[in-house]
């Protein structure tokens, strides 16, 4: 699992975030295991705990679930309530911002949709 750290967000958040994203994408199934604590801290050299926090976010979200003495698993149904959460936040929170800049920088409709077209992204 890569994660390209940023000085911006906790680590925990950062971690939380890109687990969400393997949910998303497919990566990790519902029933699937996440990595261990162990292994994820060995392997990105933080600490246990920020690692657990993390976790605990995505059990509080109803995302996972503990498995007493065999580790965390993917609920059934989180990537579809991710996919819903997800959405509502890009149309509440950044879109709004998107078409402000849009606004701003005078961009058309067709300008953008050939942008799209012509792979330009």
């Amino acid at each position: 699992m890569e994660i390209n750290w940023n000085n911006k967000d906790p680590i925990y958040l950062q971690l939380r975030d890109r687990l969400v994203e393997l949910i998303m994408d497919g990566e990790l199934q519902e029933g699937d295991a996440l990595p261990s604590v162990r292994q994820i801290s060995s392997e990105h050299r933080i600490n246990p705990i920020t690692v657990s926090k993390a976790f605990q976010i995505l059990v509080d979200e109803q995302l996972v679930e503990k498995k007493r003495g065999l580790g965390m698993y993917v609920v059934t149904g989180a990537k579809d309530k991710l996919s819903k959460q997800e959405r509502a936040k890009f149309l509440h929170e950044e879109w709004p911002q998107i078409t402000e800049r849009i606004e701003r920088l005078g961009l058309e409709i067709d300008e953008l949709l050939g942008s799209i077209k012509n792979g330009s992204r």
